[in-house]
């Protein structure tokens, strides 16, 4: 998508394109800046698009300026390396200095250092996940002095444990009714080379064994992690639902407050369409762990935008 094709933007909303926010390898590495004209100090979303960590840009996202700078959030879209350019972690690295970066630009850009929240779609849920519960271990020298912690994440259909995909994927399983799905290529198993977790990692996962356990964020779980709402779509032919639901479980386990939901009808990659609530509210299951209030599978019908706007208004509040 190139800047023309960009939405136009929501009134009483500021675009601040092509912030340079890192130099990692030495190029630099682009973030979109939406800001409410309303008075700040705004919380502010970082947002990190999809790909399988090997395609896509920060204009690889739903209208930012509606979801949710128009509401009164700062709202940020980043580049990160892909695949083609550099391996785990580097992604992960370049979140935590989104976040550096941000927290030393705060009165720049009017947010509160301390109401910084991580969404992520799919590639981009995995690094979310990944850089909010190790926040002092995927690290760089750019913008010391402040953490890369932030204070909410929302995974979309993040993948999590490369080791049990091929286990857990259906090989009948078909896209849903999901535009973003349609056109998905048939997942490769993790013993291909070209599978798109083997390219992320540098190997397949059974010749690269500690590089995948360490890519996997259930296994970073603690009580003091930051609020979680993960999502993932019923008919989610990319990654299985047991992806998020072993994140879930584990954040659980540990003692972290975290929500599940998952959502009828949806395929893989939903959170990139803008008009996603346009045929009204939608049924899901919801799951709360034991901090969170203790639930299971709980039927509910609602809106998937406005609420995920209701975490981030209960976590970082706009």
């Amino acid at each position: 998508m190139s800047r023309a094709e960009l939405p136009a933007l929501r009134p009483g909303v500021r675009l601040l394109a092509d912030q340079v926010f890192s130099r990692a390898g030495g190029v630099p590495r682009l973030a979109d800046v939406y800001l409410p004209d309303c008075a700040g100090p705004h919380p502010a979303v970082i947002f990190l698009h999809g790909g399988g960590w090997r395609f896509g840009d920060r204009r690889l996202a739903p209208d930012l300026s509606r979801h949710f700078a128009e509401s009164g959030y700062a709202m940020v879209s980043i580049d990160y390396r892909l695949s083609t350019e550099a391996l785990f972690p580097a992604p992960v690295i370049d979140t935590a200095t989104a976040v550096r970066w941000l927290k030393t630009q705060a009165a720049h850009f009017g947010i509160d250092p301390k109401r910084i929240a991580l969404l992520g779609s799919s590639a981009g849920g995995h690094l979310a996940s990944l850089a909010a519960l190790a926040p002092a271990e995927f690290t760089s020298d750019e913008w010391p002095g402040v953490t890369s912690e932030v204070a909410a994440v929302v995974d979309g259909y993040g993948p999590v444990n490369f080791a049990l995909l091929d286990a857990q994927r259906d090989p009948a399983a078909l896209p849903g009714t999901d535009p973003e799905s349609a056109h998905l290529p048939p997942a490769r198993p993790m013993t291909d080379p070209e599978a798109l977790e083997c390219l992320f990692l540098g190997g397949t996962v059974a010749t690269l064994p500690e590089r995948a356990a360490a890519a996997d964020p259930s296994r970073r779980a603690r009580a003091v992690a930051p609020p979680f709402l993960i999502l993932h779509g019923s008919y989610d032919s990319a990654i299985p639902f047991a992806q998020s639901r072993g994140l879930f479980d584990a954040l659980d386990a540990a003692g972290a407050r975290a929500e599940l939901l998952r959502i009828e009808g949806l395929g893989h990659g939903f959170l990139n369409r803008t008009d996603l609530d346009a045929s009204g509210p939608r049924g899901m299951l919801r799951w709360r762990s034991a901090a969170a209030g203790g639930e299971s599978e709980v039927p509910v019908q609602a809106p998937v935008w406005p609420t995920i706007r209701a975490f981030l208004d209960r976590t970082i509040g706009a």
